[in-house]
């Protein structure tokens, strides 16, 4: 049973992190362009691949609940729930589930807002007046978001003071 959760953690962390990781990385260029653009940009190529990347993010979000649910019932299994290793792993993994709910989707959202997309009828969203400064905010909180998980692969790997071997 071990060896299964385990497998299922990696895979879910490879699968839906990594599209994260990615996407998010490449969203603040595709969005500052988008928004430098101006009115015409709103149904181009620009538009869609924003859009596509933004959705790209949320949508593996929720599949990335999976990642620390099996490595929970992995930690389980193997009895080291309480190692130190585990736990900033845990922290570090809510971490960055925080600043990809609270900051990375919703400022991804707002330049989307901005540039006119994804908007319902009348609604409106306050322009943003420095599309480079507002894509380097959020390339920097998602360099943050990455570096995080970096963090959690390299605690995985070593496991600092493990006695279940590496």
């Amino acid at each position: 049973m071990t060896k299964l959760l385990l497998s299922l953690h990696v895979l879910a962390a490879i699968l839906a992190v990594g599209p994260i990781a990615v996407a998010a990385s490449i969203f603040p260029r595709a969005a500052r362009e988008l928004l430098a653009a101006g009115e015409g940009a709103r149904t181009g190529r620009g538009a869609g691949a924003a859009a596509l990347l933004h959705r790209i993010c949320k949508g593996y979000a929720v599949f990335g609940v999976a990642v620390p649910v099996f490595g929970m019932a992995t930690g389980a299994q193997l009895g080291v729930l309480t190692d130190a290793w585990l736990v900033a792993s845990l922290i570090l993994t809510t971490l960055a589930a925080v600043l990809l709910g609270a900051v990375v989707l919703p400022r991804q959202a707002r330049m989307l807002g901005a540039a006119g997309i994804g908007l319902d009828e009348g609604e409106t969203v306050p322009g943003i007046s420095d599309p480079r400064a507002a894509a380097a905010r959020l390339a920097m909180a998602t360099g943050i978001f990455n570096l995080l998980w970096a963090v959690v692969v390299v605690l995985m790997i070593v496991r600092p003071g493990s006695t279940t071997g590496a």
